[in-house]
């Protein structure tokens, strides 16, 4: 992107440390500087000042060092309870990150009507002003037409504030087309605990006190949040507990673990299924949180079925149902077949689990369950936590917590005037929920989830109509969800598209209009209210800690005021007079003037709560708004085990639910929804449960795209510990490092493959080798590693960048990646019931050959 004279002599004066690197393709790292002359008179050097880290989904609350208003070192902030102070890799990568000599310096316009991979697209450097009045009028040509649903906001990384750009904005415009990027990234897993407990969110474990932990596809040392507070704890956990780890790849957590179970991708819900029958049948379950037969004998047995008025529940509903329906032939036996997993193992894992309740957890991630097909399976990894009784009790997992109390922000339906409303009661463009074949059910609600990857799809056939004008930030869709050729086609479709980002990305290379942006742990004033951590809730504070040296502006506040200012000059001043006359500071009594002013007020009426001595809380006393932004979080008190218990669940029957009378309600309503029964919503999905299968936990084969016979191996795609969110591979330190994670090469983008496997298909290792599958292919270098289960292809997602910086791209002008895109090759499926996208799991047949 071109830049003019004046912002080019004061970019160069910003760090001159990037001028000899930004034309190399590896940097030179150097690890020792010299002391300046202030350190050797023992002069203060700078201050820690607070922020929040959001390279996972962590949010971990963290400290940055500034001198001279240059940051230049990250920790954990010792004031955080739910990561212990402490802070991972990926806070770190960030300095590279905000620093980075290939981010996006000021706003852009397009000059090349023409759109497509192959299209320079001619952007130009314009002012913020104009960039505000192209897009203000893209949206009253709208209104004209009375057709305000053709705008959509689309959401990556947010804050709280994101209520503003994302929630109430596209209202007041008039559009139900808000879309998030939370399909994409783990919703399946929330639907196994709200179909046992009626709980919609991140789990918490209490490591501390855990005597088994059997963790599903999860890595929880270098990846799948939480990442500090679990790590601090790990050599605690190792010395008191077992750690069983089921992934097709020797993770750093399996290698640590004391058993690994190496599972054909997309079975795990065969030995989850097996694991349960073994606790039943070997009198395993925990009684006093299940129950037991009323006459004190087990009549589980392999094979058999049970009358359920021989058992009394105390907790739970629906065990001996769940039985009769799904456990009674599933035996180890049965599940080694179609798991891969040796017989012994299966039973051992079983027992071992079994005998350390109830501080035994099953730890469920996006890796086991974010399949087609995976609901099933995340709702058998739940009621695991049932049966042995670790559910909401110590040494088990936590699903809720102490509250978090933050307020919400005005109310904005006066603003909605006749034409906004329409817009906003026309069907949406995503899927969920108005497709039988697509539920997306959000804690029960059919349609509550928006797929994500359907977005390409409804552009494409214009389905149920053409999206015109799209305002999308911190996203990098075309790159991050899978079958990235359709998206590449929908982008160059779409009319216009504003993209607000860090780096110039591939999305953006289909914009109309690009804005900068800030980074979000350095250069903006935000809250950021994270799941429970080591039993706390939390919220955070972002502070401006640097004054950015580019021409950004905070995408979440300061573009929605300017837009309203612009919106009003053309005559609609409906949001701008909302964000004026409704938006009050807490302290002061005073309405804002600008977006600097409206981003404070909006951040502080958001978190009052926290730091507002007269209200009432349980847990940190925080005296004023300024003690907040220095103390940098708010903790709540710890949580309290068993709230749930005793009838407290939030099910249907307020119990816990092997049996789903939640989700049978669920089902039923989408069913009706579409004038079906829920047989057919089964079929619809993707699913082979019929009848009453459907109502509770069990075994689904997996569901694979591609013949075997044409595509004899399996891809099975996982995270690094250094992605943030796949933003950091424009870093040196992320290129330099990347053989942190098992198997994989520093500066390369490998495919790990058994050595049986390589054999057979003559591959050695440093091959180049392409991987097709029935959506495309890439070609990547071979590593040959006997960490990956025979039949399976594993590949770190993160690389293939073929428009991110010099450093992710080995040549950016020529469009030619590092590596390759696990998304290029992964089939445009989901899991249905929840919304999900199917990531994981080995959906994707493939085949290898060498170049």
């Amino acid at each position: 992107m071109k830049v003019n004279r004046r912002n080019f002599i004061k970019l160069s004066a910003v760090s001159g440390l990037f001028v000899a690197g930004a034309s190399q393709t590896k940097p030179a790292l150097n690890a020792f500087t010299k002391n300046t002359e202030a350190a050797a008179k023992n002069e203060p050097q700078g201050e820690w000042i607070a922020s929040t880290c959001q390279g996972c989904t962590a949010w971990c609350a963290v400290q940055v060092y500034r001198i001279n208003g240059r940051a230049t070192k990250v920790r954990g902030n010792p004031n955080a309870k739910a990561n212990h102070g402490h802070s991972c890799v990926r806070s770190h990568l960030a300095l590279q990150q905000v620093y980075d000599p290939d981010r996006v310096k000021q706003p852009m316009k397009r000059t090349n009507p023409k759109k497509g991979r192959d299209e320079d697209p001619g952007f130009i450097p314009i002012s913020w002003e104009e960039a505000m009045d192209i897009i203000a009028d893209k949206i009253m040509d709208l209104r004209k037409r009375n057709e305000t649903h053709k705008f959509s906001v689309w959401r990556g990384r947010y804050t709280a504030l994101n209520g503003i750009l994302y929630g109430n904005m596209p209202k007041i415009i008039g559009t139900p087309n808000n879309v998030s990027h939370s399909s994409i990234c783990a919703e399946t897993e929330k639907h196994g605990r709200y179909y046992t407990e009626a709980y919609w969110g991140y789990a918490d474990y209490d490591h501390e006190n855990a005597f088994y932990e059997l963790m599903w596809g999860a890595d929880p040392i270098a990846s799948n949040r939480q990442v500090p507070h679990t790590a601090s704890l790990f050599g605690k956990l190792k010395d008191q507990a077992k750690i069983a780890v089921v992934d097709p790849r020797l993770s750093t957590t399996a290698a640590k673990a004391d058993e690994w179970l190496p599972v054909i991708p997309g079975e795990d819900g065969a030995l989850a299924i097996a694991i349960a029958h073994v606790l039943l049948t070997e009198e395993l379950w925990y009684k006093p949180f299940v129950g037991d037969f009323k006459d004190g004998v087990n009549r589980f047995e392999a094979g058999r079925t049970v009358d359920k008025e021989d058992f009394e529940e105390i907790q739970t509903h629906g065990l001996v149902k769940w039985w009769n329906i799904a456990l009674k032939d599933a035996t180890p036996e049965w599940a080694a077949e179609r798991s891969g997993i040796p017989v012994e193992q299966i039973y051992r894992v079983a027992r071992d689990f079994g005998r350390a309740a109830p501080r035994a957890i099953s730890f469920m991630s996006p890796g086991s369950n974010m399949v087609v097909r995976g609901g099933y399976t995340a709702q058998a990894m739940a009621a695991l936590n049932g049966l042995v009784g670790s559910a909401d009790n110590v040494g088990g997992v936590i699903c809720g917590g102490e509250s978090c109390p933050v307020n919400s922000f005005p109310d904005f339906e006066k603003y909605i005037d006749p034409i906004a409303a329409n817009g906003n009661s026309m069907p949406r463009a995503d899927f969920g929920g108005r497709k039988l074949e697509m539920p997306a059910m959000n804690a029960g609600n059919s349609g509550g989830i928006k797929p994500t990857n359907t977005i390409a799809d409804s552009i494409l056939n214009e389905d149920p109509y053409s999206l015109e004008v799209v305002m999308s930030y911190w996203t990098n869709f075309n790159y991050s969800n899978q079958g990235t050729e359709r998206w590449d086609e929908a982008l160059a479709k779409l009319p216009f598209m504003v993209h607000m980002t860090l780096n110039p990305a591939e999305q953006t290379h289909f914009a109309d209009i690009v804005l900068p942006v800030p980074h979000h742990m350095f250069e903006r004033l935000s809250a950021v209210r994270g799941s429970n951590g080591n039993l706390y809730r939390h919220c955070h504070i972002q502070n401006e800690i640097i004054e950015s040296p580019f021409d950004v502006r905070i995408d979440e506040t300061e573009v929605p005021w300017m837009l309203g200012e612009a919106l009003e000059r053309k005559g609609f001043s409906n949001l701008i007079d909302y964000f004026r006359n409704e938006f009050v500071d807490p302290e002061t009594g005073k309405k804002p003037t600008n977006g600097k002013e409206f981003n404070e007020i909006a951040t502080k009426i958001y978190t009052q709560p926290l730091w507002d001595p007269t209200i009432e809380k349980q847990g940190d006393v925080i005296n004023g708004w300024e003690e907040y932004k220095k103390i940098g979080t708010w903790n709540s008190i710890p949580y309290r085990f068993r709230q749930k218990w005793n009838g407290n669940w939030g099910t249907e029957t307020g119990q816990f639910e092997f049996y789903s009378e939640t989700l049978k309600k669920a089902l039923e309503a989408h069913a009706e929804r579409h004038n079906v029964n829920v047989d057919k919503v089964m079929e619809a999905t993707n699913y082979t449960a019929r009848g009453e299968l459907a109502f509770v936990p069990h075994y689904e084969p997996a569901y694979r795209v591609g013949d075997e016979n044409e595509y004899p191996l399996i891809f099975s795609d996982h995270r690094s510990k250094l992605n943030r969110e796949a933003r950091s591979a424009n870093t040196s330190w992320y290129q330099e490092f990347k053989d942190a994670d098992p198997g994989d090469e520093a500066w390369d983008d490998v495919a790990k493959i058994n050595p049986i496997d390589a054999k057979k298909f003559g591959i050695e290792n440093g091959d180049m080798i392409k991987i097709t599958s029935a959506t495309g292919s890439i070609t990547v270098k071979a590593k040959l590693w006997e960490g990956t289960r025979p039949g399976v292809v594993t590949k770190c997602y993160g690389q293939g960048h073929w428009a991110y910086g010099h450093i992710a791209s080995l040549d950016r002008k020529k469009q030619i990646a590092r590596g390759g895109n696990n998304n290029t090759i992964l089939a445009p499926v989901h899991e249905a019931l929840s919304g999900s996208g199917a990531r994981h799991g080995g959906q994707s047949r493939i085949k290898i050959e060498k170049v």
